[in-house]
């Protein structure tokens, strides 16, 4: 099989889960060079994993064997990276959020389309075999329609983790726990109840942490389907527990947590996939997960492009949920709910 060429660009906090999946997939990926605007940074993690290190982003997008940009700045640095390789015609796959904006990651959206290159984003919590067994269950319509669903997401962050420059700013991140780590599960709720159509929400910081960004939200959400649900998502719940997300349907319920599902039916029977790997991410260690999903997503987007298909997790995906976030942080600073547009 033939290689396809990618790039890294980026060598942060999670940079090492993606040279780990690209070091698992060198029987199909040929990691053609890594890039960070800090020399001496680039230059250790560069040898660390036995990758090149590129001497400028040009020298890499110049390149005509890189195929795929994989782009894990933090999201004020993104917007000209995605220019750039949209223009070489580099496909992307980029670390969540799409940027710091709803408008921003509109624009990356628009900016590929109309480059013709494919945009992936790494939601890698869709991957999960717990996860895809409840979306499976959710098409399968056996349980029947979807009447309400919960999320959860009591996580845990010391202040030091806010301490480090940018974390949890506007500029930077674009924002706090909604939007650096209540995305994924909220990502995994719309993916599974469908369109939101209206949130009601308040947003705060609490008293645990200094930082400019909000620590806890707790939101009412109604989806086009008629259905109900209810958000809770914090960093200030020590220590720290798995997310988790809740669906009650008409003929049963399905909770997804800590890396297990459990399907109880009104007839009485259960059925649990997956024993519970307990990785979070939840605690003060922002790492403590393995590196599988970030190669099952990664695989999967090398795999698009080779089989000139769209990947599993989209641009447009990243895109809904941004947009929900927006919405979210809108209701609470106005003090109503917020519609949502209808999107096709």
């Amino acid at each position: 099989m033939t290689r396809t060429g990618v790039a890294l660009v980026g060598t942060g906090m999670v940079a090492r889960a993606h040279a780990r999946s690209l070091q698992d997939l060198a029987d199909r990926v040929d990691v053609r060079g890594v890039y960070s605007r800090d020399p001496e940074r680039r230059s250790a993690f560069a040898a660390e994993f036995g990758f090149p290190a590129a001497t400028s982003l040009e020298a890499l997008l110049a390149d005509p064997a890189v195929e795929i940009v994989i782009v894990i700045t933090p999201p004020n640095a993104r917007l000209d990276i995605v220019e750039a390789a949209a223009r070489a015609g580099k496909h992307l796959l980029l670390e969540k959020p799409l940027e710091r904006t709803a408008g921003a990651a509109t624009r990356i959206v628009r900016l590929c389309a109309e480059a013709g290159v494919k945009l992936g984003v790494v939601f890698q919590e869709r991957l999960r075999p717990p996860a895809i067994a409840l979306r499976d269950l959710v098409v399968s319509g056996e349980l029947g329609d979807i009447v309400a669903g919960q999320c959860l997401v009591p996580w845990w962050r010391p202040q030091s983790y806010y301490d480090e420059p940018g974390r949890g700013t506007y500029a930077r991140d674009g924002g706090g726990v909604l939007i650096t780590q209540a995305i994924h599960s909220l990502d995994l709720l719309c993916m599974l109840m469908g369109p939101v159509a209206e949130v009601q929400a308040m947003v705060g910081t609490t008293r645990l942490h200094r930082m400019e960004s909000e620590d806890s939200v707790t939101a009412g959400i109604r989806f086009a389907s008629g259905a109900l649900g209810t958000l809770w998502a914090t960093t200030a719940a020590y220590p720290g527990a798995a997310e988790s997300i809740g669906i009650d349907f008409e003929r049963g319920a399905a909770r997804l947590s800590g890396g297990a599902l459990t399907v109880s039916r009104h007839d009485g029977s259960t059925r649990t996939v997956g024993a519970g790997d307990g990785e979070t991410g939840g605690g003060a260690d922002p790492m403590a997960f393995s590196h599988q999903r970030h190669r099952a997503v990664i695989a999967d987007f090398v795999a698009a492009v080779r089989e000139n298909r769209d990947p599993l997790i989209r641009g447009t995906d990243a895109l809904e949920v941004q947009l929900l976030i927006e919405a979210i942080v809108a209701s609470s600073r106005e003090r109503r709910a917020i519609a949502l547009a209808a999107r096709s």
